[in-house]
Order: structure tokens, then C-alpha cells, then sequence
């Protein structure tokens, strides 16, 4: 009767620490699973456990403390965030008047009769401020392009022909600088759901880049897949450089008119509509991609 009894009482045992075991189990799926949720979405819901186990709920109650702090911290992140882009906005917009105002007193003074030595300083003066403005308007296209993300206007647009209009617009001053494209596209057109102004804002900054940057030549591939490859030579950059291109306001020394956002908003706008732009770079050729992958 009592080894009978004893086989009782550890059966009960094994059962009751099987479903102890069963409802911790439980109760960290249910954790996992609306942890990822509340990271995901922009929610105040906390995780709630079904379970009755003592160590779930405090692991529970402690990632809830974290989730308050977490969410604390993303809204003062996106308050500064929005703050910044404001006043990088601000600023460029009211650094215009005084540099137009500086353009006239140039002009002015470049009619006037002056020494050689004044003259030149003139015309560094001049250089300089056209520089600042072109950074001007840059910094503020670059913030316009950051608050923008949820204006964009999908549509369904051909990849080949809004590529056969940039290069077309850049035909002219690519030719000028003895660059002849070469250009492969297929046949059939090539289409994605996108905002058509920034994809030309893309291909437009990607191909002011390479008209500053490459040593004579240009190759330009879009293949069925929604990859643009844009290839040139480029015998004075190394890897370093290139892995720094889409940094804002990095800009090799070459190019002496280069704010450095040009490809930087390349790559935000390329993100907001679900692609994605990298540069690679095999001595000497540096190839720059843009992928917007099948939706």
C-alpha cells in the first residue's frame, strides 16, 4: 500500500510541476508575442500574462517599466528630431535674404573701377558666397525632403522612362564634360509603385554626382530585377571614401562645388519608398546602385 501511495504522490508531483512548467511556458510566449507588437506600433498597451506564475509576472512588470522608458524616450527623440528639422528649415530659408543681399553689393562693386588686387578678392568673395548658397539650398531641400515622407503620391511609374528623362536632362552637360553614357535598358518596361518626383530627384542627384566625380565615362544599367547600376571610373577614391558617400555633407576633394547631401537624400528617398542605394567600389570603377525591389 505505500510504495502504491508513494507512486501517488510523486505522479502528483510530476503533474503539478508539468503544468507549472506548462503555464510558464505560456506565459513568455505571450511576452515574446506582444513584446514585438508593442516595439512595432506606436501604442501605450502594456503586456498583460494569463498566467498566475509569480516569476513571469515580474518579468512581465519589469519589461513593462522598460517599454514606459522606451516610449518615453522615442517621443522625446521625435520631438527633437521634429525641432531640428524645423529650424535646419528656418535657418536656410533666412539665410536667403542676406546672401541675395550680398549678390547685389557685389554686383555693385564689380562695376566699379578697382585695383587688380580688389578684383580678386572680389571674385573669391564671390566664389565663397555662391557656395554658401548652393549649401543653403541644399540644407533646405534636405529638410523639405525629411518632412515629406508621408506626402509622397504613389503611382504606378515606368522605371525606363523616367531614367531615359534624366539622362536626357543631364544629356547636354554629360557630353559637354566629352562623357558618353552608356545606357542598357530592357525592352520592356520596368514598373514600380512610386512617388515619380523623387525617383527623378534620385537619378537626377546620382547623375549630378557623376558628372562631377567621373574621370570621362559613365555606364548606366537597369535591369528586370528594378536595379539601376550607375558605373564610372573613378581612379582617386578608395574604399573609405566610398563607404562615406551617402554621409551628409561628406564630399571628396574633387569636387569643389559638392555640398555632400546630394546622394545623402538620394539614399532617404530611396528609403521612404521602400528601396535602397548603396556604392560599391573596385579600383577604379565605382558603381552606385538603386534597388526597388517587386511589391
Amino acid at each position: 500500500m505505500l510504495p502504491w501511495l508513494i507512486c501517488g504522490v510523486l505522479a502528483a508531483v510530476v503533474l503539478a510541476q508539468n503544468v507549472k512548467i506548462w503555464m510558464m511556458k505560456k506565459g513568455i510566449s505571450e511576452i515574446c508575442e506582444q513584446l514585438g507588437e508593442r516595439l512595432k506600433g506606436d501604442t501605450n498597451n502594456l503586456l498583460f500574462v494569463s498566467t498566475r506564475d509569480r516569476h513571469v509576472r515580474r518579468l512581465a512588470a519589469e519589461l513593462n517599466v522598460q517599454l514606459r522608458l522606451l516610449r518615453g524616450q522615442r517621443r522625446r527623440y521625435l520631438n527633437g528630431d521634429r525641432e531640428l528639422k524645423d529650424a535646419v528649415t528656418n535657418i536656410s530659408h533666412d539665410l536667403r535674404t542676406p546672401l541675395t543681399a550680398i549678390y547685389g553689393y557685389l554686383q555693385l562693386l564689380e562695376r566699379e573701377d578697382l585695383p587688380d588686387n580688389t578684383v580678386r578678392y572680389l571674385g573669391l568673395i564671390r566664389e565663397r558666397t555662391e557656395a554658401l548658397k548652393l549649401l543653403t539650398e541644399e540644407l533646405f531641400r534636405y529638410s523639405v525632403v525629411l518632412a515629406a515622407e508621408e506626402e509622397r503620391h504613389f503611382e504606378t511609374v515606368s522605371l525606363n522612362g523616367t531614367l531615359e528623362e534624366a539622362i536626357a536632362a543631364f544629356y547636354a552637360a554629360l557630353t559637354e564634360r566629352g562623357i558618353a553614357p552608356l545606357i542598357e535598358m530592357p525592352d520592356a518596361p520596368v514598373t514600380r509603385r512610386l512617388d515619380r518626383a523623387a525617383l527623378s530627384r534620385i537619378f537626377s542627384n546620382i547623375l549630378s554626382n557623376a558628372l562631377k566625380y567621373s574621370d570621362g565615362d559613365l555606364h548606366i544599367t537597369l535591369r528586370e530585377t528594378g536595379e539601376i547600376l550607375f558605373a564610372n571610373t573613378a581612379a582617386y577614391l578608395d574604399p573609405v571614401q566610398v563607404g562615406r558617400l551617402f554621409d551628409r555633407f561628406f564630399s571628396v576633394e574633387n569636387g569643389t562645388e559638392s555640398t555632400g547631401l546630394g546622394l545623402s537624400i538620394a539614399r532617404v528617398l530611396a528609403e521612404q519608398m521602400g528601396g535602397t542605394i548603396s556604392a560599391g567600389y573596385d579600383y577604379p570603377m565605382l558603381c552606385v546602385t538603386v534597388h526597388f525591389p517587386p511589391q
